[in-house]
């Protein structure tokens, strides 16, 4: 059976995912790959996890941060990984509409979440940095909750709608998405009705979570830098921002690859779709493999400890 008549056939009930635009006989090459960076990906964030769970010198403000961006990262992980696993190792392109528009809700949701997470943590390095002797007494545990909360909150109260606006459009054409995931405006495009409403939608989203985001981290750093400034040591000066280092790697990973996704589907509508998959996936896949790495290399802590667990395991052996 031909893939036009499988969209046919499933039309209203399912969608077809989309592996490698034009050569679907290269997904099998792809199928080992993509395992391997879930695998990276549990495994360096499930270290990272296990760190800060063990070492009580990194029960700190900074380091639940951390926690808290890991299980995001996981999340975001585990919300792409059935539909792309199904295509590249079973060759399983079919998806049912209500199992597409959930994992829609999930992968925008956790997006939020990440965003929300590191405006979180440019917070918890202004305090650091502004404040260093009450930075324990305003940045609690009970505080810290209630940030994770918030954000989740807010991810779900603004991501809520998109399932729903979504399901009150017809689709009467084709229902072959063009990634291997089902995100809002790749479905959005397949409708047979008008879709300002949702097109709307979504660049409201943009602007008041991802956008606004990135203004308060820009915000955040200026007054970093005007405190790190105002610090009489040098040594001191260059000790302070190099404890912002592995925060601004974890900005830098996420919001370049989502500008790059952005500008291409504004502006990039001559070129090849292999090029649009090839950044969609990045945006997805390359932050939970490269945050771990990022905060184990930069920040001496974690990797001290990383390395001490593998030197007592070594010295067992």
């Amino acid at each position: 059976m031909t893939m036009n008549s499988t969209a046919s056939h499933a039309n209203h009930h399912s969608f077809i995912l989309t592996g490698i635009p034009g050569m679907s006989d290269k997904n099998p090459w792809m199928a080992f790959p993509l395992g391997f960076l879930y695998t990276l990906t549990l495994l360096g964030n499930g270290t990272i996890l296990a760190v800060i769970k063990v070492d009580e010198s990194l029960h700190e403000p900074m380091y639940y941060f951390l926690s808290i961006l890991a299980v995001t990262d996981v999340s975001l992980s585990m919300s792409t990984s059935p539909s792309m696993l199904s295509i590249f190792w079973f060759n399983a392109p079919e998806i049912p509409f209500d199992a597409c528009i959930t994992q829609m809700f999930f992968i925008h949701g956790f997006g939020v979440v990440e965003s929300g997470v590191l405006v979180s943590m440019a917070f918890d390095r202004f305090v650091a940095i502004r404040d260093p002797l009450r930075y324990a007494s305003i940045l609690t545990h009970d505080i810290i909750g209630k940030i994770g909360i918030a954000v989740l909150i807010r991810a779900v109260c603004v991501v809520l709608p998109v399932p729903f606006l979504i399901k009150r459009l017809p689709f009467c054409h084709s229902n072959v998405l063009s990634h291997s995931y089902c995100l809002h405006q790749d479905a959005m495009r397949l409708a047979c009705a008008s879709t300002h409403i949702n097109s709307l939608y979504g660049l409201i989203i943009v602007i008041f979570t991802l956008g606004l985001d990135a203004v308060i981290i820009l915000f955040s750093y200026m007054l970093i830098l005007k405190t790190v400034l105002g610090i009489a040591s040098r040594t001191e000066r260059v000790k302070a921002l190099n404890t912002c280092l592995s925060h601004i790697c974890a900005v830098l990973l996420f919001y370049v690859p989502l500008i790059g996704v952005t500008m291409i589907h504004r502006f990039g509508k001559h070129l090849s779709p292999v090029v649009h998959t090839l950044m969609a996936n990045i945006y997805l896949l390359l932050p939970p493999v490269l945050n771990p790495i990022v905060y184990s290399v930069k920040t001496k802590q974690i990797r001290r400890r990383i390395l001490h667990m593998f030197q007592g395991r070594k010295d067992r052996a």
